[in-house]
């Protein structure tokens, strides 16, 4: 996962690829580079490790300007080498070619056998250098960089998003994707090219959206646009709704605090268009969704990460409310293990960005099984935050989770809008096979209707939350407990502590405790436990006082009505009142990311950009 940017215009473009970069910047952030052709036709090269203030300090120090009309940059989250200055971005051959690189080669290794017997020199540890080797050997038989390019792909076995300069092209960029997103920015009397749109808003709101296996040759006036056979075809100008200040910090101190704090809106978004007063329509899952839900007897949810315990969640209300079969997988276990795929089964992956490799490749893998078995009935439904991703164009339905930019690598917003979505699809399935009653589709509606305020109530907990983290500064380890639909909210609190303040956390079930985690309790383990007001408080609250007696430190996220008292090591915060088993999971989920959030603040982490993260895994 890295972010590319790139740009040919009649201006200074160093500039544009800075901020571009700075906007990408949670994409990767080992290392970064940037690499132009200055006035003379020579490409001139800038790289630093770390992040990008990195290297425009090391811009300002040059001696002399760093100026060009046509340049690409990058930012690197490490695959094949170490984080340092040799294995950073752009790559050079032979002072002719640069090349940036989002992906991975598979067979890097066969190409580079190759090219060292040929003379080629290698200054890196990346797969990325067999790129622009290759493209310079084909430039020794053609003038053609575009020719170059699209005979060197022909040769790379993997997942690649290319940008590509040379000298003697003085106003041509070629690109090519394949596994790995890139976007074309139109602009006037000059274009640019991306990983994804935020970071060219500064400069233009229309885009062009690659296709799998596409090449274009993009100069100043002209984007030629060709498909995986090699015909010219033209793609749509696409105008983003974004804006620049969708992606600037405001007031907040990071992204993260910011995304929290926008949920509530982002949950009205999600909703807009797809209910009704009371009424689930059924209709904002595509236009024949309808038809297809009716067929289907069992589902199938595929995701990683954050969008995995989404999914969790979902199992729960699929099975509980509409007592629909349901199925969840990490995809990359799912992907590799030969599944028994069942006919009537709606295949549901869920992503915040819509390029998550793993995900991609298991859709990929249905759509292969179901082409070659007509007779099974198998939709595919994807969850997504990303319109234009690739998850959304390989789907049979799409429903967008409207949670507008998530820059922050710790997953918020995204998280509550898809369990939304997903809250959305049970309603949708059991109004259209007839599982629930109209009462209980009113119910679902008026549980997910007053989110927003319950949202914004949990919110006001932020200073009682401040203070109890302060207990975490000195902890190495934290234990989540929850049962039914909150276990797995606390198996994505555990989550986001780990990603951010770097302290070890589990999750289990609460009835687990006596079958091992049991012997982990003691004072320097605090114990995190959600108590909604439900038919299992009871059974919780007994494994509560296990932990008590065992003289660990309790924190307990309750509902007004829980009734449990604090005490000595043992402090409960009301997160929430009047929530319902749709309200419920995505409430006390907004006090866990507060935690977290105000724990790495204490532990003094980076905590928009977590060491060895990055936002989209867009690479096994």
């Amino acid at each position: 996962m890295c972010g590319i940017v790139g740009g040919v215009a009649e201006r200074n473009v160093v500039p544009i690829l800075i901020e571009g970069l700075r906007r990408l910047e949670y994409r990767g952030y080992d290392s970064s580079g940037t690499a132009v052709l200055n006035s003379s036709g020579e490409l001139q090269r800038v790289r630093s490790i770390g992040k990008i203030k990195n290297l425009e300090a090391k811009i300002d120090e040059l001696g002399e300007p760093f100026y060009g009309k046509i340049g690409i940059a990058h930012t690197r989250w490490a695959t094949h080498g170490v984080p340092s200055e040799n294995n950073a971005h752009p790559h050079i051959c032979k002072n002719k070619t640069a090349v940036v690189h989002n992906g991975i080669i598979e067979n890097h290794q066969e190409l580079k056998t190759e090219q060292i017997k040929a003379g080629y020199n290698f200054d890196s540890e990346t797969d990325t250098e067999v790129i622009v080797h290759a493209i310079h050997q084909q430039l020794e038989t053609t003038d053609d960089l575009l020719k170059a390019v699209t005979q060197t792909i022909s040769q790379l076995k993997g997942a690649y998003a290319l940008g590509v300069t040379a000298a003697g092209h003085p106003e041509t960029l070629i690109v090519a994707r394949k596994g790995s997103p890139l976007v074309v920015g139109i602009g006037i009397g000059e274009h640019f090219i991306a990983s994804d749109v935020s970071a060219l808003l500064p400069v233009t709101q229309n885009f062009i959206f690659l296709e799998e296996g596409d090449v274009a040759r993009i100069t100043r006036h002209t984007v030629e646009i060709f498909n995986e056979k090699g015909d010219l075809v033209e793609r749509p100008v696409k105008q983003s709704s974004l804006t620049t200040q969708s992606v600037d910090l405001g007031d907040h101190k990071h992204y993260m605090h910011k995304e929290i704090f926008e949920q509530a809106q982002s949950v009205i978004d999600t909703l807009e268009g797809r209910i009704s007063q009371e009424n689930v329509l059924v209709s904002s899952f595509g236009h024949h969704a309808e038809d297809i839900f009716k067929t289907i007897q069992q589902v199938q949810i595929i995701a990683c990460g954050t969008s995995y315990h989404s999914g969790l969640v979902a199992k729960y209300w699929l099975e509980d409310i509409i007592r629909l079969p349901c199925q969840i997988e990490v995809a990359s276990e799912y992907r590799y293990r030969n599944p028994v795929i069942q006919d009537n089964t709606l295949f549901v992956t869920i992503s915040q960005s819509g390029e998550t490799a793993d995900t991609l490749a298991a859709l990929q893998q249905i759509a292969t099984y179901r082409d070659s078995n007509d007779n099974l009935n198998i939709p595919t439904l994807t969850i997504c935050n990303v319109a234009e991703s690739s998850l959304t164009r390989e789907s049979d339905l799409t429903c967008l989770t409207h949670a507008g930019p998530e820059i922050g690598v710790a997953s918020t917003k995204a998280f509550t809008t898809q369990l939304v979505v997903l809250a959305l699809l049970a309603a949708s399935l059991g109004k259209v096979q007839q599982r629930i009653s109209e009462d209980e589709e009113n119910e679902i509606i008026r549980e997910l209707k007053k989110l927003p305020t319950l949202i914004n109530n949990a919110l006001q907990h932020e200073k009682t939350i401040e203070v109890i983290a302060e207990g975490f500064a000195d902890k190495n380890h934290a234990l989540f407990l929850g049962r039914g639909t909150m276990y797995p909210i606390a198996m994505e609190g555990a989550l986001k502590l780990k990603e951010i303040s770097y302290i070890h956390a589990e999750a289990y079930p609460a009835g687990e405790l006596k079958h091992g985690p049991l012997a982990l309790i003691d004072e320097n383990m605090p114990v995190i436990a959600i108590a909604p007001m439900d038919d299992l408080l009871e059974k919780l609250k007994s494994n509560i006082q296990e932990v008590k007696a065992r003289g660990g430190q309790m924190i307990v996220f309750e509902d007004e009505q829980s009734d449990l008292s604090p005490v000595s090591d043992f402090q409960v915060i009301k997160a929430t009142t009047n929530v319902g088993r749709i309200s419920a999971p995505i409430t006390f989920n907004i006090a866990l990311q507060l935690l977290s959030y105000h724990v790495a603040l204490i532990k003094g982490t980076d905590v928009d950009q977590p060491r060895n993260l990055a936002k989209s895994v867009t690479v096994e």
